[in-house]
């Protein structure tokens, strides 16, 4: 009886760590985090530019304010910023209006400067002015009726609550997330597939030993103890390796969307919590692993004996 007990009490009476799996697991797994890490990057970038979306442009309106025609530049500009000014006025007057603030020529330019270049003197062209409107938090208003409101103190002023084109890449970056989401799903699904046959595999080519071990006392749970041991070792080692190459890949995306003009990328960061689950993918790895050799050998030994 000594001798049963020291021997179903050791460590490891399967020879795992020589399987021919091993190093297939290792790859598999390593490919697999870095494919998920990349693609939890993205998801997770994609639900900041979505709340910055939502903090910066929904809580904002943009009023414009279509140039006088006038033969007199002069006179042009001046009927221009008069209208600028009642519509100014009128904004600060609302209670739903945080902030107001009329963009200046230095501003302006900075909007036109992508189209023309450099050095465009803005009191020369037609440009229409434009008035950036805060709403305070939880504000609700009625865009009609404020139009309507805002073309009787000025003709001239025209509404913008950015909700058409917003809707649209709102339902762009949806689309996005969601492609994503599949991937990572399709991510999990093929790793513990692979799992699942390589497990499978070395049950095959270690049944005599199973067999031994089961006349001798040892429970289907034992055995899977140690595929579950192994194959949590594996999914960490591979999860690091993964995530080595996934870190500085993630980087370099962001440096590549870093030269996007426009700001709409740049809303697309990376917070603390997001770095935190990305760098628990070895363990999260790890843990479907373990899980599945255990479920894999439990089930699998159910049918064989």
């Amino acid at each position: 009886m000594s001798n049963q007990a020291a021997i179903i009490t050791r460590k490891q009476e399967l020879p795992l760590n020589e399987d021919s799996s091993t190093l297939f697991l290792k790859v598999m797994i390593s490919i697999a985090v870095f494919l998920f890490a990349v693609t939890l990057a993205g998801v997770m970038s994609i639900n900041s530019m979505l709340l910055n979306w939502n903090q910066s442009i929904l809580g904002s309106l943009t009023v414009q304010i279509m140039p006088v025609n006038n033969v007199n530049k002069e006179k042009a500009l001046e009927d221009t910023l008069d209208h600028q000014a009642r519509a100014v006025k009128y904004l600060e007057s609302m209670n739903e209006v945080e902030k107001v603030t009329p963009l200046n020529d230095e501003q302006l330019s900075e909007l036109i400067k992508p189209w023309l270049g450099d050095g465009v003197n803005i009191k020369d062209l037609p440009v229409p002015r434009l008035i950036d409107v805060r709403l305070k938090k939880g504000a609700e208003i009625d865009f009609m009726t404020l139009a309507e409101k805002l073309a009787e103190v000025s003709p001239q002023a025209s509404l913008d609550n950015h909700k058409l084109w917003l809707n649209k890449l709102i339902k762009f970056a949806d689309g996005l997330k969601m492609m994503a989401m599949s991937v990572l799903l399709l991510v999990i699904v093929v790793t513990s597939g692979a799992i699942f046959y390589s497990t499978k595999t070395s049950l095959g080519l270690h049944s005599y030993i199973i067999e031994i071990l089961h006349l001798m006392g040892a429970k289907d749970a034992y055995v899977a103890q140690q595929y579950a041991r192994r194959t949590a070792q594996l999914g960490f080692i591979g999860g690091v390796i993964g995530l080595i190459f996934a870190i500085p890949s993630i980087f370099a995306i962001a440096r590549l969307a870093e030269q996007i003009e426009g700001g709409i990328i740049s809303d697309a960061t990376l917070s603390v919590t997001a770095w935190g689950a990305i760098l628990c993918l070895p363990i999260f790895a790890s843990l479907i692993a373990m899980f599945t050799a255990y479920w894999t050998v439990k089930k699998t030994l159910e049918k064989m004996m």
